[in-house]
């Protein structure tokens, strides 16, 4: 029997690929013989398609490095931090025999964010978030109670993008009782959602803005992410823009009743008349969001909820994990990983491959592709029906 491969893994989204990613790529493939990426589909946290679609994006990461792509299904991917990662480790524990999780983070100590995981997950956390005031938003209760514990100095982490969801795959890990071990590397660049480019590595959200005007990017992205959005963009399929579908999403909105917001995924506390009032007013989606971001709801959230009704993500709908591994590509080292890895989620990749698994993998695989259908629609040549069922498993011989 041929001795066991090193396998590593990592969770993103490629929103595009940039240079900070191929770091992270580059050392984590460095630690191992077999790296898996979980990819988000084709909408992501930011509440927004992505601007590239989920099999350009496959092939980006096939190219720097990945062995094996899996999709991160539509509820995880455009979730919150805390429901995006633990869809994701899911993912990366259901597979089997995965030895370590790497992640990018402002904070390059692993342990120390594993220690505020810890905490966070402890009883006496509990205790003390129940303590704040209600009235302040979650993530500044959070970071004050998490104070109260661990200190002013590690609660801080608590303020930095990455270094946020990085506690959150800790706590997952630690959740769902995973011998998998993560590691930190070190975040390069601009910052997270930073306006203004900073030195020759873009951040993805600098990259998105220069990708979208059609400036040149000049040698501050990967050749392959220049070339794969030349070949997307000359098919009409990027960059995908929710704006182009404003008016849809907006009249979907204007149908929906307080009890039908109610139903969405993380809506609680009355957001959902919020919502309700908001649409109802709204002329545009920057209005919308608007109505509803408060000091309480961050915009973030505000723009994955309007998404989710829009995409009909309902709460009561969705399994508590994603039930199931798409694949979608694989080089021939991949094709190694799926022979030796030891499973316990049901692999798919064929639409009747979900067919024969029924239930709520099939209704999951259902809504996945209705809502690829809609992200047709946000490209600048609107794309016909039905890609989720006429995609192939996208192969290299890397």
């Amino acid at each position: 029997m041929p001795e066991k491969m090193k396998t590593a893994a990592i969770i993103c989204e490629l929103n595009p690929l940039h240079q900070g990613h191929q770091a992270l790529f580059s050392h984590a493939k460095s630690r191992c013989e077999g790296l898996v990426c979980v990819l988000s589909g084709n909408y992501v946290q930011r509440g927004e398609p992505a601007i590239l679609d989920k099999w350009a994006r496959t092939r980006l990461a096939l190219a720097s490095g990945a062995d094996l792509v899996l999709e991160l299904p539509l509820p995880w991917a455009m979730a919150g931090a805390e429901r995006f990662a633990a869809g994701g480790v899911a993912l990366v524990n259901g597979l089997g025999n995965v030895d370590t999780l790497f992640f990018g983070s402002e904070e390059g100590d692993a342990p120390r964010l594993r220690e505020l995981a810890e905490t966070l997950l402890s009883p006496g956390f509990s205790r003390a978030l129940r303590e704040e005031d209600t009235a302040l938003p979650f993530a500044v209760r959070r970071q004050r109670a998490a104070a109260r514990l661990v200190g002013a100095n590690a609660a801080a982490l608590l303020e930095k993008p990455n270094c946020i969801l990085g506690v959150e795959y800790q706590k997952a890990l630690l959740a769902q009782g995973s011998s998998i071990k993560a590691e930190a590397f070190p975040r390069l660049g601009a910052g997270h959602d930073v306006p203004e480019a900073q030195g020759p590595i873009l951040s993805a959200s600098q990259a998105r803005e220069l990708l979208a005007r059609g400036e040149p990017a000049a040698g501050r992205l990967p050749a392959v992410t220049e070339e794969v959005w030349r070949q997307e963009a000359a098919l009409g399929r990027a960059p995908a823009l929710l704006s182009r579908l404003e008016m849809a999403v907006l009249c979907k909105l204007r149908t929906m009743g307080p009890q039908d917001f109610a139903a969405l995924p993380d809506v609680s506390e009355g957001l959902e008349y919020r919502l309700y009032q908001a649409a109802r007013q709204a002329g545009s989606l920057e209005e919308l969001y608007m109505r509803v971001k408060s000091k309480r709801y961050p915009l973030a959230r505000a723009r994955r909820l309007v998404l989710a009704a829009f995409l009909g993500v309902k709460e009561e709908d969705l399994p508590k994990l994603p039930p199931y591994l798409r694949v979608l590509g694989m080089t021939e080292l991949g094709q190694r990983v799926l022979r030796q890895v030891s499973p316990t989620l049901p692999l798919a990749a064929r639409p009747g491959d979900f067919q024969k698994l029924g239930g709520q993998a099939l209704e999951l695989f259902q809504l996945e592709a209705k809502a690829g259908d809609l992200y047709g629609l946000c490209c600048p040549v609107p794309q016909p029906c039905g890609r989720d069922y006429r995609e192939k498993i996208v192969k290299t011989m890397g």
